[in-house]
This record gives C-alpha cells, structure tokens and sequence, in this order.
C-alpha cells in the first residue's frame, strides 16, 4: 500500500519519541482559556489516493512540511484513500501509522471514502456501515487525538462506539468541533436507484442506511448545540467547525439555482440548517471547514449572493492531486480572528 512505504521514511525523518498529555478534556480547556493567545493550526484531506498518482514520495514531502511548521496541531477532514479503490482492513491501519508519523497533534474526522461508498463494486462491495463500526475501532483507538504528541479530546460517544468519531477541544479563544458528515449526500439514500447504482447493497441494507443517517445527523445536531453552547459560556471569539462534505453552498455565478436545495446533497439540509441559526445567535467567528471537492476555496456563500451572514465563513481545504495544506493563525486581537494561508509544498 501507499501509506507503508511514506510511514516508514517519515518516522526516520522525525525520530520524535511519543509524549502524550495526560489530562482530561475538560481540563484541558481550563488550561486553554487564555484569549491572548496567538497559535496556528492546520488543516488537510482527501489524499492520497492512489488512482492519482498520489506516491509515498509525494506523501511524505507533504508530511515533513507540515512536521517542520510552527502549528500547535492539525486536523485532518476525511478521505483516506480514494472513492475507487477496496475497503480493504489495510486500508486504515496504514492511515493511522501515516497519521503517527505527524509530531503534533492530528485530529481525524470520517470521509465517504472509508465508510459511506464501501458498499460499491468498486470499493470491494462492503457493508459500509460494517466499515463505519470497523473505523470507529480501528481508526479512533484513544479518547485523545492521533499523533506522536496527544492532545485531549472530549469525545461524544465511548471507544468503539457510536458518535466516537465527534470530538470537541478548546484552545485560547477559539471552540474546535469535528463531525461526522461525510460526502455522499451524508449516506442519506434517497431512492431505488440510488441504492443500487453501482452497489452491492440490498434494499434491507438501503433502509438500515436511511436508519443509520437519521440518528447520527440528530446526533450531529446535538453536538452542534453542545459546542456553540460551550463558546457562549467561555465568551469565545470564534468557532471552528470541520466536516468532509461539500453541503452544497450556493454560488453567485448560479444565481437563481439554489444548489444547498438539490436531492443530491438533501441529507445536508438539517445539519446546516442548524449550523446557520447557531452562527446566528453566536456573537463571534464561525469558520467552517470542509473538503469534498479538493479545490482550495474561501467565501462567505450564506445566505447567498444577495445577503451575507457576516459572522460565517466557509474554507474548503486543498485535495488530491493537489497534495498541499492550510494554516490558519489565531490572532484574538484582530477582528478577523481566522488568518487563512494556503501551503503550497514543494513536490519531488
């Protein structure tokens, strides 16, 4: 697999013994609370993969960038592998030993790819929602975050159990939350055809889909509520939120199609929904990140291209072939809190 052969030579570049910081969540935003505090954090996804020449020389240049940056930690937003390749158990374990070989912290949020489009013939016919419980176990062995320096989580639900995924820190005067809302319409099915297009799913499994989706976006909800929650009661300056899917923001250049309403991203609506009114009734920065659709982007698409909500940007981070990252500096003094830079890394 790609991931071996960059594991290895990045664990040789950094020889860094792992240190983890053994105290709770909860702690851990205490220790935090400063709001003078001035840091950066990065943010990467959807790579490698394979079909894209995404090669371990490739990878590890991209790692031992971000090994030899200035950040605090990074986040990582989903899609380990590509949407055309097998579900196979390797798969996640050489994710985890990549993610390993980072020095700093590495927060790890779901893609589609690992879970949400298993069931396709081409990714080898899985259960998908076999490989989401498989993730939760394999890929989230610690409460604390990946990375040979740990950094404490607070977690919505128990190791290997549902909603495990869903983490929530603070650092200085900014709320993290990452959720589970990956690509594919949020593994929403939405018909006959999209259940079996391509897919090795039976209409019970379909339905078990549909099942799974309704509880873990009421789930997602309530974590949404959790944070913006814990941001009022710490009088924090911003919020960052970090999904995988592209919800479908509308563009300016489609006025008069409202893409956010399309069925292909309906499984979308109700999290989003949820996410506009927090930012509403939240005095400070909403930064929401995302990936999905590789092309590195900022803009502020809500409400759309007539009304702006001003408080709310969206950052679509970079993904393959594009093998880059972005850094954001937290400044609390400045009334733009979220300092956006793109990494441009160098490749063999």
């Amino acid at each position: 697999m790609l991931l071996k052969a960059f594991a290895a030579t990045l664990l040789a570049l950094s020889q860094i013994s792992c240190t983890s910081i053994g105290v709770s969540a909860t702690s851990s935003m205490a220790h935090n609370s400063s709001t003078s505090q001035v840091y950066s954090f990065g943010l990467w996804g959807d790579m490698p993969y394979a079909r894209n020449g995404d090669t371990p020389q490739r990878m590890a240049a991209l790692l031992q960038n971000i090994n030899q940056s200035d950040i605090a930690f990074s986040m990582y937003n989903g899609d380990i592998k590509d949407g055309s390749s097998k579900c196979s158990d390797d798969v996640y374990t050489d994710a985890l030993k990549m993610f390993n070989t980072l020095v700093k912290p590495i927060v790890y949020l779901p893609g589609d790819n690992e879970w949400t489009d298993c069931h396709r013939l081409n990714n080898g016919g899985y259960d998908n929602l076999e490989r989401l419980a498989h993730l939760r176990r394999v890929m989230i062995p610690t409460m604390s975050s990946l990375g040979q320096q740990q950094m404490p989580l607070e977690r919505q639900g128990a190791l290997g159990q549902k909603f495990v995924e869903n983490v929530l820190f603070t650092r200085g005067a900014v709320v993290f939350s990452g959720l589970n809302v990956p690509g594919s319409n949020n593994n929403l099915v939405t018909d006959a055809k999209d259940c079996s297009d391509k897919s090795a799913r039976t209409a019970q499994q379909c339905d078990a889909d549909n099942a799974e989706f309704l509880e873990r976006d009421a789930a997602n909800v309530q974590w949404l509520a959790r944070t913006f929650q814990i941001a009022k009661q710490q009088a924090a300056k911003g919020v960052v939120l970090v999904i995988q899917a592209d919800p479908g923001f509308d563009l300016p250049e489609t006025e008069g199609i409202d893409e956010s309403k399309a069925e292909r991203v309906r499984g979308y609506q109700n999290f989003m929904a949820a996410v506009i009114k927090q930012t509403e009734q939240f005095a400070g920065q909403v930064l929401l990140v995302h990936g999905d659709t590789h092309f590195f982007k900022i803009d502020k698409p809500v409400y759309g291209p007539a009304k702006m909500l001003t408080n709310f940007t969206r950052l679509q981070t970079f993904g393959s072939p594009h093998l880059h990252w972005v850094k954001v500096t937290i400044d609390p003094a400045s009334h733009n809190i979220f300092q956006i830079q793109p990494v441009i890394v160098r490749q063999p």
